[in-house]
């Protein structure tokens, strides 16, 4: 077994292979360009979509070529893959601006990867006149062939449109293209991609007969509850800072259960078998000092966003922590309050026990002159335990917020009118 594939199997992120044994043997005699597509149906991937392609950049680190395609073609069909009801098309223009952002994010992961190419499918389906694709390839796949997939048959009960039922075909022109044109011999996806996949190497065999292609799948990721892995309370964890900051990216990984952490560990980081081991057993024997969240958290946010954005986050946590607001940068203050919960007051003086109340950190004065007696309440950071206390001008950063905290965890985000 050649050591990629050795060390797939340790991070359990082998699922299915079309030749195990011929997909063997290609990775070890030879450089494999392989590929990875993703669609921009959205203006951003978020973590769901991150595991086939920190996967491709594993095969680069093992000397293989990744080819990253995003989908400006097939994306303005949609993927009923795992999906109940029809994708809402959009127009050309969107999904062309979506591509680029996608693009931009995808080569932010392959950072340090020089002999990486990126295709748009858009640059060849886009050329396909109807007539064309009907003749040259609608005639090469019987749609029971179609009706068998699962993307088509779980849908059949609720209906599904004819641009969606085309959508494996599509995907499967692609592969065909890329092994003529890029020497792709590898189309690498999530389990949801079988079908697509298949249908690609079908199609190359109609056209030219024994051609050298493959599929490889990687499982899906679940929780050890058995529900779906990167889903927060909030929704989605998006890759773009604009829409989770680097900081709330720490954070959704540091928050990973005991139970989940080393499977995401062997699966999302590059951290060595050994050190893998070693935080195994310190969850086992350690749980408290959370070193292995601390470690995928870490290595995540290096990986989608770089080292700056990391030490910015970890100036965050620290200073939450802490309770030091004041010692981060407009920059990092602006990222440390934004998933914070928001009231609103005026600008004007207020007695601590009043601006409690009227801030909606606490229900009563009562609670309140409590909370300030046991010394359970911060303002931007610093605790307050004097009951006459005056929140004024000097106690909002910016002349904006002041930053309001109850115990250890409970922060509020006070805005001025």
């Amino acid at each position: 077994m050649s050591k990629l594939l050795d060390d797939l199997k340790f991070r359990d992120l082998v699922y299915q292979q079309t030749d195990e044994e011929g997909i063997a043997k290609l990775l070890e005699n030879e450089s494999v360009s392989i590929y990875c597509g993703t669609d921009p149906t959205g203006d951003s991937l978020h973590v769901g979509h991150l595991l086939p392609f920190l996967t491709l950049r594993r095969f680069a680190q093992h000397g293989h070529k990744p080819v990253v395609l995003v989908g400006g073609g097939t994306g303005i069909i949609g993927d009923p893959s795992g999906r109940s009801e029809e994708r809402q098309l959009q127009s050309l223009e969107t999904v062309a601006e979506n591509a680029k952002k996608l693009e931009n994010q995808l080569r932010n992961i392959f950072r340090g990867h020089d002999n990486i190419e990126f295709v748009n499918n858009g640059d060849w389906l886009g050329k396909l006149s109807m007539i064309e694709f009907l003749r040259d390839y609608g005639k090469l796949i019987n749609v029971n062939y179609l009706l068998a997939k699962d993307s088509v048959s779980s849908r059949l009960e609720n209906g599904l449109s004819f641009t969606e039922f085309s959508y494996a075909l599509l995907q499967g022109i692609d592969y065909a293209h890329l092994n003529e044109h890029h020497n792709v011999k590898i189309q690498l996806g999530g389990s949801d991609q079988w079908g697509n996949i298949t249908t690609g190497l079908e199609i190359m065999r109609k056209l030219r007969g024994d051609v050298e292609a493959y599929g490889f799948t990687i499982p899906l990721m679940l929780k050890s509850d058995g529900t779906k892995f990167g889903k927060s309370t909030g929704g989605a964890v998006w890759l773009d800072p604009e829409k989770t900051t680097p900081y709330e990216f720490y954070q959704f990984w540091f928050n990973t259960a005991d139970s989940d952490v080393i499977s995401a560990i062997k699966k999302f980081t590059f951290l060595e078998r050994e050190e893998i081991e070693k935080l195994e057993e310190s969850v086992e024997k350690e749980p408290h000092l959370r070193l292995a969240q601390k470690a995928l958290a870490e290595e995540l946010v290096k990986i989608v966003h770089g080292e700056k954005a990391l030490e910015s986050a970890l100036n965050i946590t620290k200073a939450l922590f802490s309770g030091n607001v004041k010692e981060l940068t407009h920059d990092e203050l602006q990222e440390a309050v934004k998933g914070m919960p928001k009231s609103e007051a005026e600008k004007k003086e207020y007695n601590i026990v009043d601006f409690l109340v009227e801030t909606k950190l606490v229900q009563s004065k009562r609670q309140a002159r409590e909370d300030v007696n046991n010394g359970a309440i911060y303002v931007n950071g610093d605790r307050i335990t004097d009951l006459d206390y005056v929140v004024g001008a000097e106690s909002r950063l910016e002349d904006a917020f002041t930053v309001l905290r109850r115990g250890k965890k409970k922060y509020q985000l006070v805005e001025y009118k």
